[in-house]
């Protein structure tokens, strides 16, 4: 048989396929029948399958649930968890020492030492600062990774990279790569959830939480801690239960009608997904995040009853409570907008690191020990960290501000088979960048994913003419030293 004549790299039947925009393939499945229009078998059923409809891992995995609790702005891994005591008595003292931040590349810098006390908690004499005393008491459950690197020093893009794997736009962030992975133990609330914190969202915004090519089914669906929790949720007044179910129906009949015999299902299956998963919501979703029936004690475990902890505790709590319900990733901000309205110290390192500490630890504290004590700390696997961390000088002539540093900084996971009690990786004498066992972003990806029963490098979805993945092209290995 003669090959197809090729146009502008089409098949001569692909490019009368093509050349109606498809009304004449429409047609011709019209013709031979309403199943195949619809995508129905032959006995009626159809065949336009749920996209978030459960799916069985690569391989059995050890968590079901991620909680990633990011710390937007970048906050000092040298104050918090990376201890160095050489560099107490040195504050104020110029050394030369190479950092790329928002002020660009620098040789030498002054010094501003450790603004906190470090003291060591639990069996395995971690060392933690005065900015987490709840959090220190629970060391021997965490895992810390203190030479984790990244690409880029600026907000959005650093943002981006932990969140996508990639520092440009347009990728689906690791959220969906884990509903697109594994879909969603339950039909009525969403698999991906976000929070944000009062102040505001992040830099870049809905990019962090968003799809990119991937069907927007796969997206965060943002849930306040207060008032309504998902906006724009509620149907209209005047529209009833049968009204609205009448519409989905609709939607279904006018969409199965104009598919084309050989189109791709997914966008019209993720589509009336979308509709139908709305349409359950609105009874499951609000029950689902109401912490009033929870107990006054499990209040003060999350910090409920003191204003610094309240908003924050609320999350963890409500963070809990979807990931009983089958919820598989939530990932909870704190800090939003700009400046000290996050973790982005350039100026009073004390007063910006105090504030944001102050309404986090003990909520994290609480978290930990909630999840333990229900047994769901095994299955439930807790990230923290930011973008990046900061520097161990200082960013202007005066004052304790740190730039950014994506050579070098401190994250930390919990739960889900991960090893505790343990810390992998160092920084130099002053936590300038990673020296030892060097882990990119892309190493936390694959070890949350791993954990999750999926192989990171296995994991692709096909875009573009190329199987796409959230780790890149080269692959990658978990973390094994964190891995139980």
């Amino acid at each position: 048989m003669a090959k197809p004549t090729n146009f502008c790299g089409r098949t001569r039947r692909e490019f009368i396929w093509q050349s109606g925009a498809g009304f004449a393939g429409a047609a011709l499945a019209g013709m031979m029948g309403p199943n195949l229009a619809r995508g129905d078998d032959d006995t009626g059923a159809s065949k336009l399958a749920n996209p978030l409809a459960p799916k069985e891992p690569h391989f059995p995995g050890k968590a079901k649930a991620v909680i990633f609790l990011y710390m937007y702005g970048g906050p000092s891994h040298i104050d918090t968890f990376d201890y160095k005591p050489n560099m107490v008595g040195m504050d104020g003292k110029t050394i030369q020492v190479k950092t790329f931040g928002r002020g660009g590349h620098r040789n030498e810098g002054r010094i501003v030492e450790p603004k906190w006390k470090f003291h060591q908690y639990g069996q395995c004499g971690k060392w933690v600062s005065d900015l987490f005393p709840n959090l220190a008491n629970h060391v021997d459950d965490l895992a810390f990774i203190h030479s984790m690197t990244a690409d880029s020093p600026i907000h959005g893009s650093a943002m981006l990279q932990m969140n996508t794997g990639k520092i440009q736009s347009g990728s689906p962030c690791l959220g969906a790569w884990v509903n697109y992975g594994l879909g969603t133990v339950n039909e009525n609330l969403p698999g991906f959830v976000v929070m944000l914190d009062h102040s505001g969202g992040p830099i870049s915004g809905p990019k962090n939480w968003a799809t990119g090519y991937m069907p927007a089914t796969y997206q965060g669906t943002v849930v306040r801690s207060e008032g309504s929790p998902i906006l724009d949720l509620r149907r209209p007044l005047d529209m009833s239960d049968e009204t609205q179910r009448d519409l989905i129906d609709t939607l279904q009949y006018y969409n199965h009608q104009h598919l084309s015999a050989n189109a791709n299902h997914s966008d019209l299956a993720a589509r009336i997904a979308s509709y139908e998963l709305a349409y359950r919501m609105q009874s499951t979703a609000p029950e689902a995040v109401d912490i009033e029936d929870e107990s006054e004690e499990t209040h003060r475990l999350y910090g409920l009853d003191r204003q610094t902890t309240r908003y924050f505790g609320r999350q963890c709590l409500m963070a809990r409570r979807l990931v009983e319900r089958g919820v598989r990733f939530i990932q909870i901000y704190s800090g939003g907008a700009h400046n000290d309205s996050n973790w982005d110290a350039h100026g009073d390192l004390v007063a910006n690191h105090t504030l944001h500490a102050g309404a986090t630890d003990l909520p994290i504290a609480g978290l930990l020990k909630d999840l333990k004590q229900r047994g769901l700390l095994e299955s439930t696997l807790i990230v923290w960290g930011g973008e990046f961390g900061r520097q161990p000088t200082a960013e202007y002539a005066e004052g304790t501000g740190r730039d950014h540093n994506a050579y070098g900084f401190t994250m930390w996971m919990a739960g889900g088979g991960i090893k505790g009690g343990v810390s992998v990786g160092t920084t130099d004498e002053l936590g300038a960048a990673a020296v030892e066992n060097r882990f990119h972003v892309k190493h936390i990806h694959g070890t949350i994913l791993h954990q999750m029963g999926l192989d990171p490098n296995r994991l692709s979805y096909f875009y573009n003419g190329l199987d796409q993945k959230l780790v890149g092209v080269e692959g990658v290995e978990p973390i094994h030293q964190l891995i139980g």
